[in-house]
């Protein structure tokens, strides 16, 4: 007779992959690991579609020339600037209607990334190199944070109000430079601020991922991190342009 080994059944087996993200997690940890993955796919996707874009915008000259000497140039960057904002409200609305959330989504990644690429055009390669190398190593590293300190049992929804106010006080200090230019060591500053508070957001952001958002919301929690990121970039890029000049 042949002697089998018999290996215990083990629920986990089944749950391979799917650690809780933190302590005393009362939802499937399936089920929020597949949300997260799927957010961060469509993150990946937005910021390859807005490389795409802003590469094209920085490498084809008369583009950024029409934008620059032309008076209707001028008139559709301000439209570009503006339709990312006027997008974020039927976003927010059909956020949960597909196909509509996906194309709204589009539109609004793709002016964005217009917007990205203008700026871009107007700077240095060098710049734009190390303020890319600088972001991506920040969210990577702020990202690996916050899913440690979950597991660990922080909880970082205090910061909400906190950066809310932060946000409000750098758009009235940003209007204020805009009237009254106050030269580049303002400009460094506001640069600075920004940055620390968009890490600030991509934390909270994160956090949100892991704990609050619904199975459905994917969309509005890939835009609120792409938000963070993109803001994340310019600030620095900000910074970047001051001191190489």
């Amino acid at each position: 007779m042949w002697q089998t080994w018999n290996t215990p059944y083990r629920k986990d087996d089944v749950e391979a992959g799917a650690r809780q993200l933190y302590p005393a997690m009362l939802e499937n940890p399936q089920l929020r690991w597949a949300f997260i993955r799927k957010v961060y796919s469509i993150l990946t996707l937005q910021l390859l579609l807005t490389i795409g874009v802003a590469s094209v915008v920085v490498t084809v000259h008369p583009i950024a020339h029409f934008f620059a000497s032309t008076g209707a140039g001028l008139a559709l960057y301000i439209l570009l600037i503006i339709t990312p904002f006027i997008t974020l409200c039927p976003l927010y609305y059909y956020h949960q209607k597909h196909p509509v959330n996906f194309l709204l989504l589009g539109l609004f990644t793709v002016t964005l990334a217009f917007a990205v690429g203008l700026t871009c055009a107007f700077t240095s390669g060098k710049v734009i190199l190390e303020s890319v190398i600088l972001t991506a190593t920040v969210v990577l590293s702020l990202t690996v944070y916050t899913f440690w300190a979950a597991k660990r049992g922080q909880d970082f929804n205090f910061l909400g109000p906190f950066l809310f106010a932060a946000l409000m006080v750098l758009m009235l200090f940003a209007f204020i430079q805009l009237l009254f230019p106050l030269g580049r060591l303002s400009v460094m500053i506001y640069g600075c601020l920004a940055s620390i508070l968009f890490c600030g957001y991509i934390i909270y952001d994160t956090d949100n991922l892991i704990k609050r958002y619904t199975y459905d919301e994917y969309i509005w929690a890939a835009v609120a991190l792409y938000l963070d990121v993109i803001n994340l970039f310019l600030s620095i890029l900000t910074i970047f342009r001051v001191t190489d000049t």
